[in-house]
């Protein structure tokens, strides 16, 4: 696993997001034996700041709606004002907690007048934050020491052979360590988070769906409009993926776009710890052999780069990231470890949110499986030519070695979106996006027959972050449905 928890998983966060394709839909809306699920009457409880917290109960197994049952974890805010209905939240991932997203909007001010509008709605996808069951599969310490490993660069067949153990023994863990096991595994992909979608909208009593998608987000979106495009109202897609992109295609233009982002923190930090790709790796390649101190821990190569990936995504981290590259030069690495802790989820008392594992879970079972050795290799030579500044000795192939002997099989497979009957959607889509590249959002709006709305900036995702046009916009077609082609 190694620099792949790094490297492939460049997009987990609040922010983040993923290239993952969208979920294969269903062949129509729930049928008439989800009406259980559907008419469910969700127990709303104070959960404090004048939120309100329930759950969601769903089948486990969609072709199986009589058996088992899961919970979606929910938060609300509710509408102010004159309620329109509900606005659903989610911010990506895979992993990502639309809870925490939920109650963080309703402390935000640009978020004002949907707050008034609508009743602000974030879920926690299947196994994931408040969701039961959670998905498991390390515990804290073991997180810690994939993290800390040195980077693996024995390509000899026995050195390939030990990878693949671990990568199975990985998928192994994930089965045994969640309740449900491989039927858990097998259900927890885009495909039935869509499905818990519509349930939830339903138990919510909104006819039609109102959402806004972060990152990922974009995704579940995306897959909901293709699989019930007359049961939504209006998607705002913030940070939008091309669905169509497979596995490698989204790796390879996912770690250009943050070669772009560090270009443009070159051009601003004009620092020499980091003005280029060739003083970032005079900086962070040394730690390959000899991990820097940082506070208790170590500052691992991979860290180092994740660290500074967590630092990109937005410019406003920008002077912290200056400062924390500056302290690894003077060897300290404290604050860029802390950096890569965020982006990770470990909080300070050295516990995970599981969303790294989340995130491997739903990957593996959205794309079709990649096993040849030579074309990973090529996809390996492919992502280091667009994005130099990762180079580490090692290919960065653990991500798809763990998918290759995933323990269930795919439910996905990659395929453009052609929803038939859908609304207009608003996809936003930033220029300078290190985690999914501007042409993404372009792919997206045209596939969705969408508008597009592109800002100009470095940035991954900018809707009610304090860009005045940008949530003029979105606002307005949110609530009124009004959308144009807009540059901000």
């Amino acid at each position: 696993m190694h620099r792949a928890v790094g490297l492939a998983a460049l997009a987990v966060l609040l922010a983040a997001c993923t290239s993952a394709p969208p979920a294969a839909p269903p062949a129509s809306s729930p049928p008439p034996d989800l009406g259980k699920f559907t008419t469910q009457k969700l127990a709303w409880t104070p959960c404090g700041d004048g939120l309100d917290c329930a759950h969601l109960t769903v089948p486990l197994d969609y072709a199986a709606p009589d058996g088992k049952t899961v919970t979606v974890g929910l938060l609300r805010h509710k509408a102010t004002k004159q309620r329109i209905g509900s606005l659903v939240v989610n911010p990506g991932g895979p992993g990502g907690q639309g809870t925490s997203t939920a109650a963080a909007l309703a402390k935000t001010p640009a978020a004002t007048p949907l707050l008034e509008r609508f009743d602000l709605v974030g879920f926690d996808p299947r196994g994931v934050g408040t969701s039961e069951p959670r998905l498991t599969c390390r515990t804290d310490a073991e997180v810690d020491a994939d993290r800390a490993a040195d980077i693996e660069s024995d390509l000899s067949p026995a050195g390939v052979k030990k990878q693949l153990a671990e990568t199975t023994a990985y998928g192994a863990k994930c089965t045994e360590g969640t309740k449900y096991g491989k039927e858990f595994l097998a259900n927890v992909g885009t495909r039935d988070v869509v499905r818990d979608l519509d349930v939830l909208r339903a138990a919510l009593g909104d006819e039609k769906l109102t959402y806004l998608g972060y990152s990922y987000g974009t995704q579940i979106g995306a897959a909901y409009a293709e699989a019930y495009p007359r049961n939504v109202r209006a998607l705002l897609l913030d940070g939008a993926v091309d669905l169509a992109q497979g596995l490698v295609e989204s790796l390879v233009t996912q770690a250009a776009g943050f070669q772009d982002a560090l270009t443009e923190f070159g051009k601003w930090c004009a620092c020499p710890v980091a003005g280029s790709t060739e003083a970032f790796q005079r900086l962070v390649r040394p730690l390959i052999a000899k991990p820097l101190p940082a506070g208790t821990r170590k500052l691992s190569f991979e860290d180092a780069v994740t660290g500074t990936f967590a630092g990109l995504y937005s410019r406003g981290d920008w002077p912290a990231l200056k400062a924390a590259l500056a302290q690894v030069a003077q060897g300290n690495g404290r604050t860029l470890l802390a950096f890569a802790d965020d982006y990770y989820q470990r909080d300070p008392d050295g516990h995970y949110s599981g969303a790294i594992d989340a995130y491997f879970a739903v990957r593996c079972v959205d794309h079709n499986r990649l096993t040849d050795r030579a074309e990973i290799d090529r996809a390996h030579e492919k992502m280091l030519a667009g994005a130099p500044f990762l180079a580490g000795g090692t290919p960065d192939t653990s991500e798809l070695d763990i998918c290759s002997t995933w323990p269930v099989p795919p439910t996905s497979a990659e395929h453009a979106p052609r929803p038939a009957g859908l609304p207009k959607t608003l996809v936003v889509s930033t220029t300078h996006d290190p985690a999914t590249p501007h042409q993404q959002g372009i792919d997206l709006a045209k596939d969705l027959g969408g508008v597009l709305l592109t800002h100009e900036g470095v940035q991954h995702t900018v809707f009610l972050q304090g860009n005045g046009c940008v949530d003029r916009a979105g606002i307005a077609y949110l609530i009124d449905g009004t959308a144009a082609e807009t540059r901000c």
